[in-house]
């Protein structure tokens, strides 16, 4: 029996996960987070029965605490909440599926405790991988990719020796807006934007795959988790999203993951790794497919993947501002405040604006954070 906790438990890839738990009976969720949808979460805790379940504000969890009453589950909140679940005895593998730097502190208190991460909260490596990588190895823990993408490019390393990677091949599915120009984009709407063609997400990483800056993040995430420059890792637009990622070795060689665009393989393999669990669902047909197609990704009408290049290579606390600015613009975008274009053009200014401070700490990556939230609600 494998005892899980989860982080972000009512959003997408926590819901997802909570669906490969019921498939495996030797999955046991030990505990569960999230922020304030309290219905979802009493749904939740009456299935799985965690021992510890938290909320993000103090009222929320009174509230969830009188709806479960008659359950013997522990209802805490906050950050410490979140701490206390990220510590907890009882469980081996910490599922960060939350959203937002919000995940920072209870990655590295999970780390420190000896648990295994499943990493699906990106902002964790973007904003602060100098620590947690580090951090990772020194308490010989596993860092284990639930993102598509990168659980593709660890699935393709997998058994080769190290040295031998050349590039990695990070594929995107061109989002929503795929061929449109800027003038087209100044007219697109926030309806039109959670479009997505191929995968089922939460609204902001939706809107980030329309802009390509959840590509910019993967690309800064790669770089962490593989050890790769930013030199080896290419942006590949895949209309399709069969090949989910690949990794071409230094023989030439090209080692590519494929299958159907289902988070809950990523999620699976990373709960059960090493191992390989069957799964139902949909599978590839290549006669029905017919064709895979790539394309180089448009970086002049999609200047958000070209600015997170830039934010990662300036490094330091630059990533953590190309972030924070994207989530508030996001934000407003989604509050119909700005307009599609606005967003990449305010975490461009936020980075002109912002002076960089190196190998910050993780108080710093925090300041840093809340000094551009301050700086884009000056701009509007």
């Amino acid at each position: 029996m494998k005892k899980i906790a989860i982080l972000g438990s009512t959003g997408s890839i926590g819901t997802q996960t909570l669906e490969v738990v019921r498939c495996n009976p030797e999955l046991q969720v030990a505990a569960l987070a999230a922020g304030t949808n309290v219905d979802k979460m009493e749904e939740q805790v009456r299935e799985f029965h965690p021992l510890i379940v938290a909320m993000w504000s103090e009222e929320v969890a009174r509230d969830l605490q009188i709806k479960i009453a008659d359950l013997q589950v522990k209802v805490v909140w906050g950050m410490e909440g979140l701490l206390e679940i990220a510590e907890m005895p009882e469980s081996e593998v910490l599922v960060t599926a939350i959203v937002g730097m919000i995940g920072i502190r209870p990655t590295i208190a999970a780390i420190k405790a000896g648990k295994d991460i499943a990493l699906a909260n990106k902002e964790t490596l973007v904003t602060a991988g100098h620590i947690i990588m580090p951090l990772a190895k020194e308490h010989k823990v596993s860092i284990l990719p639930v993102d598509s993408e990168h659980s593709a490019i660890f699935q393709s390393l997998n058994g080769e020796p190290a040295g031998r990677l050349e590039k990695i091949l990070l594929t995107a599915s061109g989002g929503p807006f795929r061929g449109k120009t800027r003038e087209q984009l100044a007219r697109v709407h926030v309806e039109d934007a959670l479009k997505h063609p191929n995968w089922a997400m939460g609204r902001k990483i939706t809107i980030d795959s329309a802009t390509l800056v959840n590509k910019g993040l993967e690309v800064m995430e790669a770089g962490w988790l593989f050890g790769a420059g930013l030199d080896q890792i290419q942006v590949v637009v895949h209309p399709q999203s069969i090949i989910h990622s690949a990794v071409q070795y230094v023989d030439g060689a090209i080692i590519a993951q494929m299958g159907t665009p289902d988070m809950k393989l990523p999620i699976q393999y990373a709960l059960f790794y090493p191992d390989r669990k069957p799964m139902n669902g949909r599978r590839v047909d290549f006669f029905d497919l017919g064709q895979l197609t790539f394309e180089k990704p448009d970086t002049d009408t999609f200047t958000g993947l070209a600015l997170a290049y830039r934010a990662a290579a300036m490094g330091g606390t630059m990533p953590t501002v190309f972030n924070a600015a994207n989530e508030k613009a996001v934000a407003l975008f989604l509050d119909r405040r700005i307009n599609f274009l606005e967003i990449t053009e305010l975490i461009g200014e936020a980075m002109e604006h912002h002076k960089l401070k190196e190998a910050p700490n993780v108080e710093e990556v925090l300041a840093a954070e809340a000094e551009t939230y301050e700086y884009i609600s000056g701009r509007i």
